[in-house]
């Protein structure tokens, strides 16, 4: 047996897993969300060069934008299929899917430089991918977020 205790986000069935929005975990008026992409194991992960495009616009957008004072985080799962988004408060998956809306249409209609794609301001600036970033982004939109239901917002049982 493992001496660790298995987290919460490896507790969730990725075999029954949709693209859509999940809360994740909520810890003392701090709530993480799941932004999944991709559906694990059966669709390909994202791109890692649009993963880090849409890192950087989607991290700048949210924070300039009205809710700027509870963005923690906004950063790629390992596994590549999504997201984790960290805010403060604690709201529902439903609550923040304007919020996700708006970000992944500013994501999937961005043209020109990427915000911190430069030597100066990233560790790997030339890792960028944004036709993808703006492609993903336009998937995302059109089969999770504008159709989303229970199976796009609540963890499958």
């Amino acid at each position: 047996g493992s001496i660790m205790e298995r987290i919460t986000s490896f507790s969730v069935d990725h075999t029954k897993l949709d693209k859509g929005i999940y809360v994740s975990r909520v810890d003392d008026n701090l709530t993480t969300y799941d932004i999944r992409m991709t559906v694990p194991n059966l669709q390909p992960a994202l791109d890692p060069k649009a993963a880090h495009t849409i890192e950087h616009i989607g991290a700048t957008l949210l924070r300039n934008g009205e809710h700027k004072d509870k963005i923690i985080y906004f950063g790629p799962m390992g596994c590549r299929t999504g997201f984790y988004l960290l805010l403060a408060g604690d709201y529902a998956s439903e609550d923040i899917v304007p919020l996700a809306t708006e970000m992944f249409s500013f994501i999937s209609n961005f043209e020109g430089d990427v915000p911190g794609a430069s030597a100066k301001d990233c560790g790997n600036y030339l890792d960028m991918n944004l036709p993808m970033a703006n492609y993903l982004a336009d998937h995302y939109l059109k089969n999770a977020l504008y159709v989303a239901d229970d199976k796009n917002l609540n963890y499958p049982e």
